[in-house]
């Protein structure tokens, strides 16, 4: 089995999450500038077995598109075009910004530290991801 990247798309910096080869752990991977996104994954790709992808689908409350979603439907083709025999899945992003923020003032780190603008990218991946093995159900009112 092959592992699976999560990517936290933005229009300057993309977040990236990868499982262990046995799905089990999400962990983060890597923050890369957008424009040298794909470059990346084909290097990564290259050195690990990856079975597939899954897309954080940036949408707003009610469901409608943000401004970001058009181009992570285009992401979401490129991918399927650069590697084929991968799947690609999009996934709900709604919240994991805030979890992330939340996990961030939690680790204890310092404020220089959570300053550093690629670890909540890093944490907003390793979120979807997580959600993604292992889906929350919620229980009906």
């Amino acid at each position: 089995m092959g592992r699976v990247i999560a990517i936290d798309f933005g229009l300057k910096r993309t977040g990236l999450a990868a499982t262990d080869p046995l799905r089990i752990i999400a962990s983060a991977l890597d923050t890369v500038e957008s424009k040298e996104l794909m470059r990346y994954l084909v290097a990564y790709c290259a050195r690990e077995k990856v079975d597939g992808f899954v897309l954080g689908l940036p949408v707003n409350l009610d469901g409608s598109d943000t401004d970001v979603t058009p181009n992570v439907r285009l992401l979401s083709d490129a991918l399927q075009k650069q590697f084929p025999s991968h799947f690609v899945e999009l996934a709900d992003e709604r919240f994991t910004s805030k979890l992330a923020q939340n996990v961030l003032m939690t680790s204890g780190k310092g404020r220089m530290a959570r300053r550093e603008k690629g670890q909540l990218d890093r944490i907003s991946a390793t979120i979807i991801l997580q959600s993604w093995i292992m889906p929350v159900e919620v229980a009906p009112h």
